[in-house]
């Protein structure tokens, strides 16, 4: 059977002014059949011979096979550069002459021409091919990684109540949780993070953050960066609601805590009952 959204091997069966038609050759019924365009055929196939071709539909909603090779393939997970964007989503380069749609209900985060975005190919309701963004379900679960290792990966989705969902070489399931995530990241955004733990199923959990001396140090030189940028007195100190510290500072109340902590420690700070101040 002729299978769209997939690469696969295909018998000429009939040569046409305008290309040849192409047939299952293995119990294919030669009314079921497709056209590859004449600009398309490679000079030394002719009528009998098998070809690999790749299956998709034209401006026209025909079906049509193009020898061309597509950067992505049925249920595959690919980067791609969206191309345009129009009134019903964006246009991904997928390498063939008709771009790819990507519907908005499909992206996890509105895109614009030239973003990157880490999608899969489907079929829809009305069999066509188009992307979406939600791929959680199409990442793999069998990564090398280890705790502690370091890893790359896009950011694919951003969830409230989960944190920032990655795809770790662009193909394994990660997860950086919502405790370790305060909306410094954004979709389509490349990180460097560290494995804190391998779940049981596969999945990896990930922090963007050092180890902890490590990060409170990084902590505390952001904590004087803000400092120095309220003219050396923070209005405010350690015991501030934690929402007040996350909008300022882009960390947790105890990251804050341990940042202060290390700098009043370096004699560098000094706390009053209602802020903090540069010594």
């Amino acid at each position: 059977m002729l299978k769209l959204g997939q690469t696969q091997e295909l018998k000429i069966i009939k040569k046409v002014d305008f290309g040849v038609y192409l047939m299952d050759p293995i119990g294919g019924n030669p009314e079921e059949r497709v056209l590859l365009p004449a600009k398309q055929l490679p000079l030394d196939k002719n009528v009998g011979d098998l070809i690999e071709v790749f299956l998709y539909k034209d401006s026209k909603d025909r079906l049509i096979a193009t020898t061309n090779k597509p950067l992505i393939t049925l249920d595959q997970v690919r980067v791609l550069k969206v191309a345009e964007t129009g009134k019903i989503g964006a246009f991904l380069d997928w390498g063939l002459e008709k771009d790819l749609l990507l519907p908005f209900r499909q992206q996890t985060a509105k895109v614009k021409e030239q973003d990157e975005c880490l999608v899969t190919l489907y079929i829809d309701k009305s069999e066509r091919l188009c992307a979406t963004m939600k791929v959680y379900h199409h990442l793999r679960t069998d990564s090398p990684y280890q705790k502690n290792d370091q890893v790359e990966g896009i950011v694919y989705e951003i969830s409230k109540n989960f944190g920032a969902f990655v795809a770790v070489d662009d193909c394994y399931s990660g997860l950086i949780p919502k405790k370790e995530f305060f909306g410094e990241l954004k979709v389509g955004d490349r990180i460097r993070a560290r494995v804190t733990a391998v779940k049981a199923d596969g999945k990896l959990d990930l922090s963007i953050k050092e180890k902890t001396k490590v990060q409170i140090a990084i902590d505390a030189e952001k904590v004087l960066r803000v400092i120095e940028s309220f003219d050396g007195c923070l209005p405010f100190n350690d015991k501030a609601n934690p929402e007040v510290i996350r909008r300022e500072m882009g960390m947790s109340k105890n990251e804050f805590k341990k940042a202060v902590g290390h700098l009043l420690k370096e004699k560098k700070i000094e706390i009053t009952e209602k802020s903090i101040r540069l010594n």
